[in-house]
């Protein structure tokens, strides 16, 4: 007997990866219901490669009652107003929005990393899925923070446009084409032009100077990995498709190499390190698209302080950074708490 599946917001980026991953993952579904907002009803959506197509249920009246997991990928104003209701009805909510990750009464998992942490979820029948820029980041800390225990993280994030949705998509394409045939390049969903240049602005700002997206990957770290370490992080939006990359700067309480760690990433589940110190030797985002691992590059040492080392960090967002991590949370609640599927 398999689970009955929810995906909320199943025609957005993020809700249609989550189809593609439960799909190619075969995930014990008798059922998968499509679910997202009115003016999406009735409309037919691939259930990955299955070659099943589902018919979009409007949110607004869809009935909860006998329904395992729901995936949200809607955002916050959609998990704030649904969430409760589905998992009042004994539906578990795996959510992808900011909406309840700070909540101290909802687990934040990456299961790669903090797995034990899943039991909290039945005191409000809510798990958060984390930011995507975090969710890499934390399973490339992981075992390091295991081994050598992290005092401090110094994090610049070259994030895509797909983090900002399909209008960030959109608006990165019209604006290249644009400027090769002359037309006028005026940013819409981007504060500056993200056509051929970077903006070191990702949601709103915070009264310290930070944004939001940094302060996310700081407290959601603490949250996920170790509360005891400091992390500073700069977000910035390039002009790529899909595929967030990191460059981390890490300083450890204790003594660890740079063979040391590549031995432990290598060994590590869900990363992928591709580190070789010659041309090409090492990840982009352009290879990370469509793929599950984390991948890590570019590993050495950091000589201006003690115990250091830097690496590159590299992860598909649609993915790692949210669908897969959600699925992977699904499969991991299926298998220690539901226990449903033979």
């Amino acid at each position: 007997m398999g689970y009955r599946v929810v995906v909320v917001g199943a025609t957005g980026n993020v809700g249609r990866e989550m189809l593609n991953i439960l799909a190619e993952r075969e995930f014990p579904a008798d059922e998968v219901a499509a679910v997202a907002s009115a003016r999406s009803t009735g409309d037919e959506i691939d259930f990955g490669d299955s070659g099943k197509l589902l018919k979009v249920r409007n949110i607004e009246h869809f009935d909860w009652t006998g329904w395992d997991m729901a995936l949200f990928a809607a955002g916050s104003e959609v998990s704030k107003a649904y969430a409760p209701k589905a998992a009042a009805a004994g539906c578990t909510v795996i959510d992808n929005s900011s909406y309840y990750r700070m909540d101290p009464d909802v687990p934040l998992i990456v299961p790669e990393v903090n797995a034990h942490a899943i039991a909290g979820y039945a005191k409000k029948n809510i798990i958060a899925n984390p930011n995507c820029s975090t969710a890499q980041m934390v399973v490339a800390l992981k075992p390091l923070h295991d081994f050598a225990t992290i005092k401090r993280v110094v994090v610049a994030t070259y994030q895509s446009v797909s983090g900002a949705g399909k209008q960030g998509m959109d608006e990165l394409f019209e604006q290249s084409r644009n400027i090769f045939v002359g037309d006028a390049n005026e940013p819409v969903k981007f504060t500056k032009q993200i056509a051929f240049n970077v903006i070191p602005h990702i949601d709103a700002f915070l009264d310290d100077g930070s944004t939001k997206e940094e302060w996310k990957m700081v407290v959601e770290t603490k949250k996920i990995l170790d509360p005891r370490i400091k992390v500073t992080a700069t977000c910035v939006r390039v002009p790529v498709f899909v595929g967030h990359s990191e460059a981390i700067n890490i300083e450890f309480e204790n003594e660890i190499s740079a063979k040391d760690a590549r031995r432990i990433l290598r060994e590590s589940p869900g990363i992928m390190l591709v580190d070789k110190r010659e041309d090409g030797g090492y990840v982009t985002p352009v290879e990370a698209v469509g793929e599950y691992a984390t991948y890590v590059s570019r590993v050495r040492e950091d000589p201006t302080v003690e115990n250091g080392l830097s690496l590159w960090c590299v992860s598909d967002n649609l993915r790692k950074g949210a669908a897969l991590n959600a699925v992977q949370i699904a499969e991991l609640l299926g298998r220690k708490h539901l226990q449903k599927a033979a």
